[in-house]
């Protein structure tokens, strides 16, 4: 389990870390990480930080109790190479575990880490549809009408089989790792656009629209109603 979590928040108008803004008596990340720690299918999470945020991170990690490991490593100055320097440490990590179960499929799941409100029922359905394809990520169909500026103005953009994407995004561990061996630097707004250039198919599975990236101030607002109403759900 793959969390990115070195992004610097700008929009979101802190001098810190939105990661550490406190929704519902703790910060956002322990929010997030509470989705997957205690789900028997993930053996671990690698968080990739900044510098800067490194040692809040590991005296909040230390305050904490989690029924899978959390490990931290460096983030670098851009998403993709955040996840390619966690992608390192799971592979060291598969490594060691294809010794003691040759038969065992790796699946790689990288997930924002401001996305504290993803359901454990659509995790169920993407994490079984990773295993059967090899790459599959949560997705929202799009419900509003599409529009795209034009010279003269605008005009509508046809939705049908129009997605948002959303995280997790699942890949087994030999289709994650070949798509960043041939990443090159080039820009890619997600995980699933490395993998489609390798022409490996990338299956959708519709998520909860709720499963909300906490990008503004008052998406904690947004969230935290959302958990008060619906607690059950976020086990």
């Amino acid at each position: 389990m793959i969390m990115p979590a070195a992004g610097s928040g700008q929009r979101f108008g802190s001098q810190s870390n939105k990661l550490f803004a406190i929704l519902d008596g703790k910060p956002l990340w322990q929010h997030t990480v509470d989705r997957f720690q205690h789900r028997g299918d993930v053996r671990q999470i690698v968080l990739a930080v900044s510098e800067e945020d490194e040692s809040t991170f590991r005296e909040q990690i230390a305050a904490i109790s989690s029924a899978a490991p959390i490990h931290l490593v460096r983030g670098g100055a851009t998403r993709s190479e955040s996840v390619g320097a966690a992608l390192d440490a799971v592979k060291k990590f598969a490594a060691e575990s294809t010794v003691a179960n040759a038969s065992a499929q790796t699946l790689v799941a990288i997930h924002d880490a401001a996305r504290p409100l993803v359901r454990q029922a659509d995790l169920d359905r993407v994490f079984a549809k990773a295993a059967e394809t090899g790459a599959a990520i949560l997705a929202a169909p799009v419900s509003g009408t599409l529009k795209r500026t034009t010279g003269n103005g605008s005009e509508t953009v046809d939705r049908r089989n129009a997605f948002v994407a959303l995280t997790p995004q699942v890949f087994a561990i030999d289709v994650i790792c070949q798509a960043y061996a041939r990443d090159r630097g080039r820009l890619a707004t997600d995980d699933a656009q490395l993998v489609e250039r390798t022409s490996h198919p990338v299956l959708l599975v519709p998520g909860s629209a709720d499963n909300l990236k906490i990008t503004f101030p008052e998406d904690l607002r947004i969230a935290e109603a959302i958990l008060n109403e619906c607690r059950s759900e976020f086990v």
